[in-house]
């Protein structure tokens, strides 16, 4: 078992000790607290969009609720928790297909045609940003959204993208160098954009 899945099973062995002994019940409130926002939040960097993040998530948490009492522990709960998660996003996905994100090709026309904004305020920089990692393709989105915006470690970002961490890291190096090419391509990748103005 791999350092991060064998404390995230440590971690939730209250929970699971509770399932055994009291039930569904019981161990559905103890984890309730613990897994609400993070189900919330893998469900915005998967979908994108607050209301239909909340829908997932709500819908999430139910799944969660009806099959855990057949949860078996071959996987950590947390583990358990996000496949149930991507899957309700994915299939949220699936059904808005015709309105998918740009393409690569679609991406590339609107990085070179926008013009460098004026970004002043840290609120207009973090805006800035977020526009850009929009524009890359999902992988690189999500993991750059987990791991910068979320504040997840590789460990973390694997297990809810359910990937080896070393697949995260090679994720974080290609989004990276994505994300640099379309700064340069909006005139944006001189640091002083993104920098604190110093007194």
């Amino acid at each position: 078992m791999q350092p991060a899945v064998a404390s995230a099973a440590s971690d939730d062995r209250d929970v699971v000790e509770l399932l055994r002994t009291h039930g569904r019940e019981s161990a559905f409130a103890q984890l309730l607290p613990r897994y609400e926002r993070k189900v919330y939040r893998l469900c915005c960097a998967l979908l994108r969009d607050p209301t239909q993040a909340q829908d997932a998530a709500q819908e999430s948490l139910v799944r969660i609720w009806k099959a855990l009492p057949g949860y078996d522990g071959r996987a950590s709960l947390s583990s358990w928790i996000y496949a149930i998660t991507r899957n309700r996003c994915l299939t949220a996905l699936e059904r808005r297909r015709s309105q998918a994100a740009l393409s690569d090709s679609e991406a590339d026309v609107e990085a070179q045609a926008a013009p460098a904004s004026d970004l002043h305020e840290p609120e207009e920089r973090s805006a800035q940003l977020r526009e850009l990692i929009d524009l890359l393709p999902e992988r690189s989105r999500l993991t750059l959204t987990l791991f910068y915006f979320e504040q997840c470690s590789v460990s973390e970002v694997a297990q809810r993208l359910g990937c080896p961490e070393g697949t995260v890291k090679t994720n974080l190096f290609r989004a990276r160098a994505a994300l640099a090419e379309l700064m340069r391509r909006r005139g944006l990748h001189d640091p002083s954009h993104w920098l604190e103005s110093t007194p």
